[in-house]
């Protein structure tokens, strides 16, 4: 081969063109926006209704006709007073019965103590065969076991008299009746119905979406029609940890600052809640995001997402904050911001880095094409 052709196929390889790079990877991403009314700090309203914090049934512990009832619905009661008696007939006769086992088993116990004290005495001087002895020691045990028993059944009889009278446990106020004068009913079976004075709560039910802007201890402004030109400021005192299985909205327990005896229970009204809570929660970066689950990415227990970062295309895993995880859903409280691009798929077949092209998704989240 001639030198002038080894020189161009020299010059040929010092001047190949460079290798292509690969393409960028195709991701489903779509900017977010923060959830309506959490950038803009509007209000959550919610209807509402007045409960007492504490109720409970009131019963009879043993079964029987019912003779007497002295409150009725809506009345007021005070602790220890009488409600309601049962005919007390043979719970009087129980007693008398007991209290004669107990005189019974008194008299039997002092014979043989008498007896055990005569054998001990004759005993000592051989006059009574051991075994002799022995069985007196053996009745009087059986005397005193038997008056230690009749006498605790002379408690339960009037226990059980005591029993046949019903009484109000805490000051409050009656909410159902549930058994009539004259009716036979049975032990534990409910008579009434106690709502307990003092603590009261304002109850909302909040949907799943506005979960996000109530906080325990969140100022809110409660109304009620029945009370025209008033407000009551109260707070978030409870809110539930899982969802109502039918309506698949959440329990909220607001408590009012300085209750009015005007505030009845069962009142209807509405309730205000100020979305000061809610923009604290929302961290510095403002706002609640509502994305799917799917765009949720664990590093261990550590919820991130992917961010798309707009001068290179490139992935970014950032740490966010997820108060509450929905069936399709996650509400995202901090870590990304209005306008951010983030993967909404496939978030465990990308690295950090990686140039990505990002596309919409086929439907939007109510199965719509785009």
């Amino acid at each position: 081969m001639s030198a002038a052709v080894l020189c161009a196929l020299a010059l040929a390889a010092c001047h190949r063109a460079p290798e292509a790079s690969a393409p960028p990877a195709v991701v489903v991403a779509l900017p977010v926006h923060p959830d309506s009314g959490t950038a803009g700090g509007l209000a959550v309203r919610y209807p509402v209704e007045v409960q007492a914090r504490y109720s409970n049934t009131m019963s009879f512990r043993i079964a029987g006709k019912i003779v007497e009832r002295n409150v009725r619905l809506g009345d007021a009661v005070h602790k220890g007073q009488i409600v309601a008696r049962l005919d007390p007939s043979d719970s009087q006769k129980q007693l008398a019965s007991a209290q004669s086992s107990l005189d019974a088993a008194d008299h039997r116990l002092v014979f043989a103590k008498q007896q055990l004290d005569r054998d001990t005495a004759q005993a000592a001087q051989n006059l009574v065969a051991t075994n002799q002895l022995e069985q007196t020691q053996d009745n009087y045990a059986s005397a005193l076991a038997g008056r230690d028993q009749a006498a605790a059944q002379l408690v339960v009889a009037r226990n059980n008299l005591d029993y046949n009278t019903l009484s109000a446990d805490h000051d409050g106020w009656i909410t159902s009746e549930n058994a009539d004068t004259g009716q036979v009913v049975s032990a534990g079976q409910a008579v009434y119905g106690l709502a307990w004075s003092g603590d009261t709560d304002v109850i909302l039910d909040a949907a799943e979406s506005d979960l996000g802007r109530v906080v325990p201890g969140q100022s809110a402004t409660v109304t009620f029609p029945a009370l025209p030109g008033r407000s009551y400021a109260a707070k978030v005192r409870e809110i539930a940890p899982s969802a109502d299985p039918q309506s698949r909205t959440f329990r909220v327990k607001l408590t009012l600052a300085k209750p009015a005896d005007d505030v009845r229970l069962g009142m209807t009204g509405d309730a205000v809640l100020a979305p000061a809570a809610a923009s604290a929660q929302a961290g510095p970066a403002g706002g609640v995001f509502t994305v799917p689950s799917t765009a949720i990415f664990h590093e261990g227990r550590n919820p991130a997402v992917w961010v798309v970062r707009p001068a290179d295309s490139t992935l970014e895993l950032r740490a966010v904050s997820v108060s509450l995880y929905g069936d399709r859903t996650a509400t995202v409280t901090d870590g990304i911001k209005d306008g951010e691009q983030i993967v909404l798929a496939g978030v465990h077949t990308v690295f950090a880095g990686e140039r990505v092209k990002p596309v919409k998704p086929l439907f939007d989240g109510e199965g719509s094409a785009q």
